[in-house]
C-alpha cells in the first residue's frame, strides 16, 4: 500500500485569487506560502510556520519528489502549484489525488465545508476561517489604526495566528476524514488518466497575444467615453449609463418599463423613434460586455503571456463535462465576419477609428475578436477539430434510432434528414436555406430531451419564422418519426423507478441502475457511473409520483431537483459524449499532440507549422473506444494562426 501525504497550505498574495486563479496568482512577487499543515499515513497533523521562519523537515520535501508517494488535499491543484512555485520546481499531477474531484464525482457538494457538513465528518471546517483568511491572506486596507500597514503579520494579532494555524491542521484532518468516508469510492484508474491529463493542459496553457488584448481595452474606454458624452448631449443626465436615471428619462416621456436588458430594449425600438430612438441605441451599445472577457484574460496572463487553468475537471455534476474557468472559454462569442483578420491587424494596430468603417459596431467586432486573442506560439499553428453533432450521434446509438444511425454513417445532414422524414419530403428537395430544413434544425435542436411547445420557443422557433399554433404538429411529427428514442426516454425513466424502489441493479441496454449507500448509479457504457444523492419519489410538476434526488441546482445551492426519463436521457448523452472527447484526448496525447485547450467537443492543439495534417486529427478523434462499437463518429476540423470559429 502506498504512502499518503496529506496537505493544507494557507498563502497570502496581493492579487484576487477568485478573479486570476492560482497560476497567475502564484506567480506574483509578492505570492508567499505562510503555513504548511501535513500528515503522513494520518499519523498526527503538524504544521510549518513558514512566515515565521520555520523550515519545511527534508522528509516532506523528499515525499513532495517522490512520485511513488500519493500527495492529496481538497482541491489538490492549488497546493501542488503553489508548492511547485515555492520550491522552484513542476510537479507533476501524477501523484497527486484530489479529494474535491472525488467528492465531485458523487455528486456531492463543491466546497470543504459543505462536504463536511453533507458527509458529517469529526473534523468539521472552523468557523472562524472565513476572517482569518481575509485578515492574513490578503491585503488590508492602511488606516490610522493600523498604523497606514497593508498587510497583517502574524505579530499583528499572535491569538489570532496561534488560530490560523489550527484552522491550518483541521483542514488536513478535515480532508482526511472526507477521504475516509469516501473510501468506497475511490477514483478509477481510468478517470485518474483524465484527471491528470487535464492537468497537463492547463498547466501548458495557451498563448495570448497581449498586444491586441490591450488594445481592445484601450478601444473599448475610448468608444464609452464617445456613447456617453452623445448620450449626454441627448438626455443631460449626470450618468446616462445609470439604469435609474434612464428609466425615470423614459417615464418623464411617457416610455415604461421595468428593465432594461437586450430583449426589452430591443422591442421597446420597434415601437419608438427620434429621440427616444436614439437614446434606446445608445443604451444596447452602452451595455455590451464583450470587453469584460478582455478584462478576465488580462488578469489571468502568467509571467510568459499564457493563460492557465482556464477548464475545470468534472465541473459538470450531471455528466462529468468540464467547467470553463476564469475567461469562460465555454461561451464565448463565436465570429462570423468575412474580414475577421483585417478588423483583428486594425485593432492590434491601434486603427480605432477605421474599426467604426466595418459593417459591424465597434462592440460587435470586439466581441467577435476575442476568440483570436488565443494564439499559437511562434514557428507552430493550431489545429482545431471537434466531433460532428456528437449528441444526436450518441443520442441515436443509445437508443438503437436505426434510420439516424444509418444516415450519420452516410452523409449526416441531420436537420434535412430529420425534416425529410418528419414530412416525407425526399431529402434532396430540402435546401439550406429552406423553411423546411428551418424547422428539422429547430426540432432537432430542441426535441432530443422531451422537449415540447415551451423548448422551440426558448430555442427561438418563432424568431426563425415559425408560427406558435404549427408548434404541437412538429413536435408531434419529430417524436412520431423517432420512435426508438421517444421510447427510450420512458424506458430509462421506469429503469431509474425501479431500480431505486427495488433497490437492485437494473440493465437497459448499454446502460445499467444501481442503488448504493444511498445513491442511484447509471453505469455509463464505459463504465463510469454518474451519481443522483438520496433519490426518492415526490409529486412532481406532471402530478405524478415522480424521483428527485439532492444536489446543486441552478440556483447554486443544495437542494431537491426533480428528474424523468427525458432529463436522465440528457444527462447520459452528455456524459457519454464527454467519455468520447476524453477518449480523444488522451489518443492525442499519446500520438505527441499538445492540446492547449478544449470547448464543448472541440480540440485545439498546437502544432509545428506544416508538421501535422486536419485530417491526422481528426482521424484519431474519430477512433471509436472499445465500449463504443458502432458509434458512427465524425469529426472536422481547420488550422489557423489565431483561434477562431
Amino acid at each position: 500500500m502506498k504512502q499518503i501525504l496529506a496537505i493544507d497550505i494557507e498563502t497570502f498574495c496581493d492579487v484576487d485569487l477568485s478573479k486570476c486563479g492560482v497560476y497567475a496568482y502564484s506567480d506574483s512577487p509578492n505570492f508567499e506560502i505562510l503555513l504548511f499543515a501535513y500528515s503522513f499515513n494520518n499519523e498526527k497533523t503538524k504544521i510549518v510556520d513558514l512566515r515565521s521562519g520555520e523550515k519545511l523537515p527534508q522528509k516532506v520535501i523528499d515525499a513532495l519528489f517522490d512520485e511513488n508517494i500519493i500527495k492529496t488535499a481538497f482541491n489538490a491543484a492549488f497546493e501542488r502549484i503553489c508548492i511547485s512555485k515555492y520550491l522552484k520546481t513542476n510537479f507533476s499531477p501524477k501523484s497527486w489525488v484530489c479529494t474535491s474531484v472525488q467528492a465531485s464525482m458523487l455528486a456531492l457538494p463543491s466546497s470543504l465545508d459543505s462536504v463536511g457538513k453533507f458527509l458529517n465528518i469529526e473534523n468539521k471546517k472552523l468557523k472562524e476561517g472565513k476572517e482569518l483568511i481575509k485578515y492574513f491572506c490578503m491585503p488590508c486596507k492602511p488606516t490610522v489604526i493600523n498604523g497606514y500597514r497593508t498587510r497583517n503579520l502574524p505579530q499583528h494579532a499572535p491569538d489570532k495566528w496561534e488560530l490560523f494555524k489550527k484552522y491550518c491542521i483541521n483542514d488536513v484532518n478535515a480532508e482526511s476524514d472526507i477521504r475516509y468516508k469516501l473510501r468506497k469510492f475511490p477514483i478509477s484508474d481510468e478517470e485518474m488518466e483524465i484527471y491528470i491529463l487535464d492537468q497537463e493542459i492547463n498547466d501548458r496553457g495557451i498563448l495570448v497575444d497581449k498586444e491586441l488584448v490591450n488594445h481592445a481595452i484601450k478601444c473599448d474606454e475610448k468608444y464609452k467615453e464617445v456613447l456617453s458624452k452623445r448620450a449626454y448631449e441627448l438626455t443631460r443626465l449626470n450618468n446616462p449609463n445609470s439604469p435609474i436615471q434612464i428609466k425615470n428619462w423614459l417615464s418623464s416621456r411617457g416610455v415604461y418599463t421595468n428593465n432594461l436588458d437586450r430583449k426589452t430594449v430591443e422591442n421597446l425600438l420597434k415601437e419608438y423613434d427620434g429621440e427616444i430612438e436614439d437614446v434606446l441605441k445608445l443604451r444596447l451599445l452602452m451595455s455590451k460586455t464583450s470587453i469584460k472577457k478582455y478584462e478576465a484574460i488580462n488578469r489571468s496572463i502568467c509571467f510568459d503571456s499564457r493563460v492557465r487553468g482556464l477548464l475545470q475537471f468534472y465541473g459538470a455534476a450531471r455528466s462529468g463535462r468540464w467547467a470553463g474557468r476564469l475567461v469562460q472559454v465555454q461561451n464565448l462569442p463565436q465570429n462570423h465576419m468575412k474580414d475577421l483578420e483585417v478588423a483583428r491587424n486594425m485593432l492590434r494596430s491601434g486603427k480605432y477609428d477605421d474599426i467604426e468603417n466595418l459593417d459591424y459596431s465597434t462592440p460587435d467586432v470586439l466581441s467577435q475578436l476575442i476568440r483570436t486573442t488565443f494564439i499559437p506560439k511562434e514557428g507552430y499553428e493550431f489545429i482545431v477539430a471537434d466531433f460532428s453533432s456528437i449528441e444526436a450521434r450518441v443520442l441515436a446509438w443509445i437508443s438503437n434510432e436505426k434510420w439516424r444511425m444509418d444516415l450519420f454513417e452516410n452523409h449526416g445532414k441531420i436537420y434535412e434528414a430529420s425534416a425529410s422524414v418528419m414530412f416525407n419530403v425526399p431529402i434532396d428537395e430540402i435546401t439550406k436555406g429552406s423553411s423546411m430544413r428551418q424547422k428539422g434544425k429547430i426540432a432537432e435542436l430542441a426535441l432530443g430531451y422531451g422537449g415540447s411547445k415551451g423548448a422551440l420557443i426558448s430555442m427561438g422557433a418563432l424568431e426563425m419564422g415559425l408560427e406558435e399554433k404549427e408548434l404541437l404538429s412538429l413536435v408531434h411529427k419529430w417524436r412520431g418519426s423517432n420512435t426508438n428514442i421517444t421510447k427510450f426516454w420512458w424506458d430509462i425513466d421506469a429503469a431509474a423507478i425501479k431500480a431505486v424502489k427495488e433497490k437492485r441493479e437494473v440493465v437497459l441496454g448499454r446502460i445499467s441502475f444501481s442503488y448504493q449507500s444511498g445513491i442511484l448509479f447509471i453505469t455509463l457504457p464505459c463504465g463510469r457511473k454518474l451519481s443522483y444523492i438520496k433519490p426518492r419519489f415526490k409529486l412532481n410538476q406532471f402530478n405524478k409520483n415522480g424521483l428527485v434526488y439532492e444536489g446543486i441546482g441552478v440556483n447554486k445551492k443544495w437542494g431537491l431537483i426533480e428528474t424523468y426519463g427525458p432529463k436522465l436521457v440528457e444527462n447520459i448523452v452528455q456524459a457519454i459524449s464527454r467519455d468520447l472527447l476524453a477518449e480523444s484526448m488522451i489518443r492525442l496525447r499519446d500520438s505527441g499532440f499538445n492540446i492547449v485547450m478544449h470547448v464543448h467537443d472541440e480540440v485545439v492543439v498546437e502544432v509545428e507549422k506544416g508538421k501535422h495534417t486536419v485530417e491526422e486529427v481528426c482521424e484519431i478523434m474519430s477512433i471509436n473506444p472499445v465500449w463504443a462499437e458502432k458509434l458512427p463518429l465524425g469529426a472536422e476540423g481547420y488550422k489557423c494562426d489565431f483561434y477562431r470559429k
